[in-house]
């Protein structure tokens, strides 16, 4: 599951439901990967290391975070723009409108569904059980 995250967001704690996803399937070799933007609201304003360390004391995070990035417009980050051209979001749209958009890519590397910030990890539980 690849995430955009931000530390300072309403959606901050799903943080928490990331890494309880994690660590319930990682042994049958699921992954969140949570990748850092700051384009909504200014919402992720930290180096990389103040993110690591609010993820880790704040939510236990364990899983991989990588550098910040940007998702939408002409500086997105490769992967974002693959991913939005993959799976579209609501009505279509394929730029991301939110912190906390979540990607689950099966192991081939097909990108196999797309979630928008309001969907809770807890509520991807029984739909990632079952791709696994």
């Amino acid at each position: 599951m690849i995430v955009n995250t931000a530390s300072q967001c309403g959606f901050t704690p799903q943080y928490e439901g990331l890494e309880e996803l994690y660590r319930k399937f990682h042994s049958r070799g699921f992954c969140v990967l949570g990748f850092p933007c700051n384009q909504f609201g200014a919402q992720e304003p930290g180096d990389e290391d103040e993110i690591g360390r609010f993820c880790t004391q704040s939510y236990g995070v364990s899983f991989p975070m990588f550098a910040k990035v940007e998702v939408n417009g002409n500086h997105a980050h490769p992967l974002f723009r693959h991913l939005q051209s993959a799976k579209a979001g609501l009505l279509g749209s394929r730029s991301i409108k939110w912190n906390f958009t979540k990607f689950v890519v099966a192991r081939d590397g097909s990108v196999v569904a797309r979630f928008g910030s309001l969907t809770k990890p807890k509520r991807l539980e029984a739909f990632i059980g079952g791709l696994l």
